[in-house]
């Protein structure tokens, strides 16, 4: 369960070029595993983190629209991309620029989730971190009832103004 005792700071670690955090969860989004990347960035030992919500690392400068639309994607069985930040056990945050996908077994039955993370992008995150400020300000001015759909608004108005999906945006992102 998230520590919500902790103190998001200023302090920001940044990956490494050849760093990949991989991750994986149940159905329900419990951690069943983690690489040794991950246990570094999240700063949880892996006892603290193993049976934990995945959620234990977000970052309060998340929208939530953002993981409302990841899940969305996870429910049609349907992978994603996404920039996210992540707090780590003592308040300080990272960048990732994430893969999320369904995990089948050999019935082609979704029996958990997959995350790769790698270094993001740094053109991407100013122009990332703008939309999430955004977002997040629609989501408190429309109060806890209707943030999730506010948040959501001001991403579809973006997408519609720059004429692309969702999908297209993050990696135009990506490769800027």
């Amino acid at each position: 369960m998230k520590n919500k005792n902790i103190i998001p700071t200023d302090k920001e670690h940044f990956m490494r070029e050849q760093d990949f955090i991989v991750s994986k969860t149940d159905l329900t989004g419990r951690i069943i595993y983690g690489n040794e990347i991950f246990i570094e960035f999240s700063g949880y030992e892996e006892h603290e983190l193993l049976g934990s919500q995945h959620n234990i690392i977000r970052h309060p400068d998340m929208p939530r629209a953002v993981f409302k639309m990841l899940w969305d994607y996870l429910s049609e069985d349907k992978e994603i991309f996404a920039f996210v930040k992540n707090m780590s056990k003592d308040g300080s945050f990272y960048w990732v620029f994430t893969h999320v996908a369904p995990i089948l077994n050999a019935k082609k039955q979704k029996i958990g989730y997959t995350s790769v993370r790698r270094m993001p992008n740094p053109k991407a995150i100013p122009i990332v971190a703008d939309v999430y400020k955004s977002m997040l300000n629609a989501e408190r001015q429309a109060g806890a009832k209707n943030a999730m759909a506010a948040s959501g608004d001001v991403l579809n108005t973006l997408l519609q103004e720059k004429g692309v999906t969702y999908d297209e945006l993050i990696n135009v992102l990506q490769a800027l």
